[in-house]
C-alpha cells in the first residue's frame, strides 16, 4: 500500500516534456518576449567586428578618431583630471537636478550668457536630455501635440519619444534632405513647417545635422524662426556638436541664440560626447527658456521630478571635468585648441576623399561632400552601393550612404576613394 502511494506520488510530479530544463523553457513567465536587435548603426559595428578580413574600415558609428584609427582624450581633459585629482573630491550624491556649477557653466556655454530665466538641469549626455525633453512635453503639452522630426534624423529620436508613449502619428517628419542636390530642401522644410498644426513640436539640429552635414544658412533659420513665430510652435534644438562642427563655440550656437534673440522659448538638449571626447562619462544638460525667474523655478522643480523617477542622481566625474575646462582660463583657451584640431581634421578628410576620387577618374560631382559639415556626410550612394562596399570591399557605412568623415585618415582614404569609385561609375 505504501509503494503504490509512492508510485502515485512520483507519477504526479512527473514533468509532462522530455527534460525538466525543456518543461522549463516551454513554460517560462518570459515566453512571450521577443528577441530586439539593436539599431542599424550598432549593429552595424557588430558586424564590422565579426568580419575578419585585415584591411576592413569602419564608416559607421559616430566617434571620433585619430589619423591612426585610434581613440583621443583632449590635453584639455587630461588635465582637468589631474586638477580634480589633486582636490582629493568625495564621491557623494550630486543634486538631483545636476551639479550646481557645471548647470550654470553649460548654461552658459550654450547661450553665451547665464540668465535668471533658463531653467538648466544635468542630464545623461544627449540621449537623456532628448529623454526629459520627450517627458516633458508628454507631461505639460497637450495629449495630441504632435513632434516634427526631419527627414531624414538621427535614427534614434524616434524610439526615444516612442518609449514615451508617443505614437507613430504623432511622430510625423518634415522634408529637411534633398536627395537630386545632396544639399537642403528648404522650400519643402519651410512649407512642411507652416502646414503644421499650430503648437506642434519643431525638432532643430542645432549644427552638423546628423546623418546628411547639412545645415540651414543663417537667412533659412531667420524663416524657420519666422514660421514657427507665426504658428507658435514650440521649438526643440538638439545640439550635439557644439564647437565641433566649425571649430568654434560661438559660431555652432547661432542657430539657437537667434531663436531666443527672436523672443522663442525653446527648449534645448546639449552633449558632450563629441566635443569633450566624452563618450563613456555620458555628461549632457538640457535647458527650458521661460518667461521669468518664477517659471524657471517652476519647471527645474518638475524636471527634477522626472529625474528622480527615472535615474534620481547625473554622473558626478565627467560634470566635474566640463566644469573645471570651462571655468578655468587656461584649460578653456587649450579646449579650443583641441576641439578646433577634430574639427579640422574632419574638414581636410572631406577634402582628401573628393581630391582622391578625382584622382582615380571619377566625374561624378562630390562637392556636396566638402558643402557639408561635421562629423557626418551624406554621401549620395544608394543601399545597393553600400551593400556592395561591404561585401566587396569589406568597408562598412550606413545603408543610406552615411559615412562617419573621423573614420576616414590618410591610411585608408584611397582605398576608399577608389571602392566609391568603382560602386558608382557605372
Amino acid at each position: 500500500m505504501k509503494n503504490t502511494a509512492r508510485l502515485v506520488l512520483k507519477n504526479s510530479f512527473k514533468p509532462s516534456c522530455r527534460s525538466f530544463s525543456t518543461c522549463q523553457m516551454q513554460q517560462g513567465i518570459w515566453a512571450g518576449v521577443n528577441y530586439a536587435p539593436l539599431d542599424a548603426i550598432k549593429q552595424l559595428t557588430i558586424s564590422f567586428n565579426q568580419d575578419t578580413a585585415p584591411n576592413k574600415i569602419l564608416l559607421g558609428e559616430g566617434v571620433y578618431r585619430t589619423n591612426e584609427g585610434k581613440p583621443k582624450t583632449l590635453p584639455s581633459v587630461r588635465e582637468a583630471e589631474k586638477i580634480i585629482f589633486e582636490k582629493g573630491l568625495d564621491h557623494e550624491y550630486p543634486p538631483v537636478t545636476g551639479v550646481v556649477d557645471f548647470c550654470k557653466a553649460t548654461q552658459k556655454f550654450a547661450f553665451g550668457e547665464n540668465s535668471d530665466r533658463i531653467a538648466t538641469v544635468q542630464s545623461i549626455s544627449g540621449t537623456g536630455s532628448l529623454c526629459l525633453a520627450a517627458c516633458y512635453i508628454k507631461k505639460f503639452l497637450p495629449a495630441d501635440t504632435k513632434v516634427y522630426f526631419p527627414n531624414p534624423t538621427w535614427v534614434n529620436h524616434f524610439n526615444i519619444f516612442r518609449a514615451q508613449g508617443f505614437t507613430d502619428d504623432r511622430i510625423p517628419t518634415y522634408r529637411y534632405f534633398d536627395k537630386k542636390t545632396n544639399g537642403m530642401d528648404v522650400q519643402g522644410a519651410l512649407e512642411d513647417i507652416k502646414n503644421a498644426p499650430a503648437k506642434s513640436v519643431i525638432l532643430l539640429h542645432a549644427c552638423a545635422h546628423n546623418p546628411t552635414g547639412v545645415d540651414p544658412t543663417m537667412d533659412t533659420w531667420k524663416k524657420i524662426s519666422d514660421i514657427c513665430k507665426e504658428k507658435q510652435h514650440y521649438v526643440l534644438f538638439d545640439s550635439a556638436y557644439q564647437a565641433f562642427a566649425s571649430g568654434d563655440a560661438n559660431t555652432d550656437a547661432q542657430s539657437f541664440r537667434l531663436f531666443v534673440k527672436e523672443g522663442h522659448q525653446i527648449m534645448l538638449c546639449q552633449s558632450y560626447a563629441k566635443n569633450f571626447g566624452l563618450y563613456g562619462q555620458r555628461i549632457g544638460a538640457f535647458n527650458v527658456v521661460t518667461e521669468n525667474a518664477e517659471e524657471k523655478k517652476n519647471v527645474e522643480s518638475q524636471l527634477g521630478i522626472i529625474i528622480r523617477t527615472q535615474y534620481s542622481n547625473p554622473p558626478l566625474h565627467g560634470a566635474r571635468l566640463v566644469t573645471t575646462v570651462l571655468n578655468t582660463p587656461e584649460l578653456k583657451a587649450q579646449w579650443e585648441k583641441d576641439v578646433k584640431e577634430l574639427a579640422d581634421r574632419i574638414k581636410l578628410m572631406r577634402a582628401k576623399l573628393v581630391e582622391e576620387l578625382k584622382k582615380v577618374g571619377s566625374t561624378r560631382d562630390w562637392s556636396h561632400i566638402t558643402n557639408q559639415i561635421g562629423m557626418f556626410a551624406f554621401s549620395g550612394l544608394n543601399e545597393q552601393q553600400v551593400t556592395k562596399l561591404k561585401e566587396e570591399y569589406h568597408i562598412y557605412m550606413t545603408k543610406d550612404g552615411r559615412i562617419s568623415i573621423s573614420g576616414l585618415n590618410t591610411n585608408n582614404v584611397a582605398t576608399v576613394a577608389k571602392a566609391m569609385h568603382e560602386v558608382t561609375k557605372n
